[in-house]
């Protein structure tokens, strides 16, 4: 009997050490952004990363939620330059420029590597209107933040 009673105030004394505070409001509710580092420019893949953060992650909550355009990348945005419409994504029937409108019009943030930009040829005039020309802290203010993964495409 003296275990039980041992037991149970051990048990009590545990529970009463042990934070109890309701989780701030909203804290179910928060989701961590993302962001895609894209550097490619084979249209398959990009509508790959493009769908996955405007649709997976946009979507469904996540903020903030960025698409980085570097290296070869740059000319997804490039609105002199056609975009192939992939066949093989299905329900896909958007050009790669036109699914980065969508996504900055449904809140996404498009970011364009300056460096790549000028080795490209490329200025903020040659891209698709909203897109954000990155500078070191554009990008680093997302990239560090404790609250936002990164996936690469």
């Amino acid at each position: 009997m003296r275990k039980l009673i041992f037991a149970a105030i051990a048990l009590m004394m545990a529970a009463s050490l042990s934070p109890l505070a309701p989780a701030p409001a909203g804290a179910e509710e928060a989701r961590p952004g993302l962001l895609v580092n894209l550097t490619t420019d084979d249209t398959w893949s990009a509508a790959k990363a493009i769908m996955f953060a405007h649709e997976k992650a946009l979507k469904n909550g996540h903020k903030p939620v960025a698409i980085w355009l570097n290296v070869r990348a740059v000319y997804l945005a490039d609105k002199k330059r056609p975009s192939h419409v992939h066949g093989l994504m299905r329900g896909v029937d958007m050009s790669i420029q036109d699914m980065l409108a969508a996504f900055i019009k449904d809140g996404g943030q498009v970011i364009m590597c300056q460096a790549c930009s000028a080795a490209a040829g490329l200025s903020e005039d040659d891209y698709i209107d909203g897109v954000t020309m990155g500078s070191w802290d554009v990008v680093s203010s997302i990239l560090f933040d404790p609250n936002v993964k990164t996936l690469s495409w």
